[in-house]
């Protein structure tokens, strides 16, 4: 797996440490730092809790090829894919 860079970028806006989130969520923090550098992925359960305390889409953790492009300041409630044609 690739490292999950906007976790990261996530946590750090939201000014948590690895070890704020692993007590939060009830888990150690080298289990979250391999959640984070994508080497593990997270239960659901987890996944819901990281997501719930930083605030975003928990399912981000499970879209297969995910880009970082799809984490950029996505509001967290807006997940409709509306995609309308452009065409006449």
């Amino acid at each position: 797996m690739k490292p999950r860079q906007w976790l990261l970028k996530k946590r750090i806006d939201a000014k948590l440490t690895q070890e704020e989130i692993a007590s939060r969520v009830n888990i150690k923090r080298p289990y979250y730092t391999q959640i984070e550098s994508g080497t593990r992925r997270p239960s659901v359960k987890v996944a819901k809790e990281i997501a719930e305390i930083i605030g975003f889409d928990w399912t981000l953790f499970f879209k297969k090829d995910c880009s970082e492009l799809e984490h950029k300041e996505v509001p967290y409630a807006n997940h409709n894919n509306d995609f309308r044609s452009t065409r006449s």
